[in-house]
């Protein structure tokens, strides 16, 4: 047995904002945007969004105090310095980071009884502000899930899971991603394809997010090291937004695996970004999931073409990080109690995932 469930909105296209924003006023009046504070305001997102919402006579309030990785401390202080404005909807604007925070901030505006920690209880709240989203990178598909994943006050990143967060509307238009760097367009697009990979291989998959997973990994396989080597390319910027939404959609189904489990603790406590981070420990999931699932591995490799580590040589992905024994054995007992270990296929012990992050930190 299977089910599926997006009911986000999806308009793609360049100018979308401008071509889907009545879509906003259905919303309300009054909405609080919530970005960070530079990369939505250099690439346009930021400025199309707010011209949108003026010309619907939308009244707006902008948080955009939000860091990679948001803590509890900033969702917090952002739900703080806006509950006095009684917003109707929330927009995140951005990379993951925003959007994850949009969030979490439009269930406490609506559940103002609550605090951060209640977020992880779920019997306490259904309900949220209404969410839109404008994704500014290729790679998180937070514009088309129901998670948020937030920094606790001990630096350990906590996943946030709610019907009640699935956005509404995502404006989706690869002309904000053209300003990324190098070094972002590679992580992001590592992030797409390790949720392409692991919702696949995922014992919770159907056959529909298998097919959606398949076609998002083929289309990183074509345009990951094409955009590379082109970043201006209309062609192939779109295409890796295509890509970073299905794979959004995918995980949406099915959750991820151990690769987020352990390289979570590389981007909170290492500044390693997201997208790399997982990436580090995708091939041996992959081969971990070999045993359970041979016939699906063998599927994967011949869409990519290659193994997970042949591919990472292809987009010239090396991670360079020192890890010392305790911070391992920390984080492998961390990794043990993830929920994220529940749908990864294979036999995994505590000694094999020591051995993972041996293998990443002797760099």
């Amino acid at each position: 047995m299977w089910s599926f469930h997006s009911p986000t909105k999806i308009f793609f296209g360049e100018h979308v904002l401008d071509k889907e924003k009545h879509s906003l006023a259905l919303l309300g009046k009054r909405c609080l945007v919530v970005t960070g504070r530079t990369s939505s305001k250099a690439n346009g997102s930021l400025q199309e969004l707010l011209e949108a919402l003026e010309s619907l006579d939308i009244e707006y309030v902008i948080w955009d105090q939000i860091g990679e990785n948001p803590t509890f401390e900033q969702i917090e202080e952002a739900v703080e310095m806006t509950r006095k404005e009684k917003t109707d909807f929330v927009v995140g604007v951005g990379g993951g980071s925003p959007m994850d925070a949009s969030k979490a901030i439009a269930v406490l505006l609506k559940n103002q009884n609550l605090n951060v920690e209640d977020l992880y209880r779920s019997e306490t709240y259904s309900e949220a502000l209404p969410i839109c989203t404008v994704p500014t990178t290729s790679g998180t598909g937070s514009e088309t899930t129901q998670y948020s994943v937030l920094t606790d006050r001990e630096g350990f990143k906590k996943g946030l899971s709610s019907t009640a967060i699935f956005p509404r509307f995502s404006f989706v238009d690869y002309r904000y991603t053209v300003t990324m760097s190098e070094g972002l367009t590679r992580a992001t697009g590592l992030d797409a394809l390790s949720h392409a990979v692991e919702g696949f291989i995922s014992k919770r998959s159907s056959l529909v997010s298998d097919a959606i997973a398949l076609k998002s990994i083929e289309i990183i396989r074509d345009y990951l090291p094409r955009v590379l080597s082109e970043p201006n390319s209309k062609e192939f910027r779109e295409n890796m937004m295509i890509a970073s939404t299905m794979a959004g959609i995918v995980i949406s189904q099915t959750g991820t695996t151990m690769a987020h489990a352990l390289g979570y603790p590389l981007s909170t406590f290492k500044s390693v970004k997201h997208g790399e981070a997982n990436a580090a420990f995708l091939h041996n999931v992959v081969e971990l999931a070999r045993k359970e699932v041979p016939q699906k591995v063998e599927m994967l490799y011949r869409v990519l073409q290659s193994d997970i580590s042949e591919f990472l040589l292809k987009v010239e992905f090396h991670l360079q990080v020192k890890l010392n024994e305790d911070e391992i054995k920390t984080w492998t007992k961390r990794a043990l109690r993830a929920s994220h270990m529940k749908s990864t296929p294979g036999t995994y012990t505590e000694e094999l995932i020591l051995k993972m992050y041996r293998e990443v930190g002797r760099h």
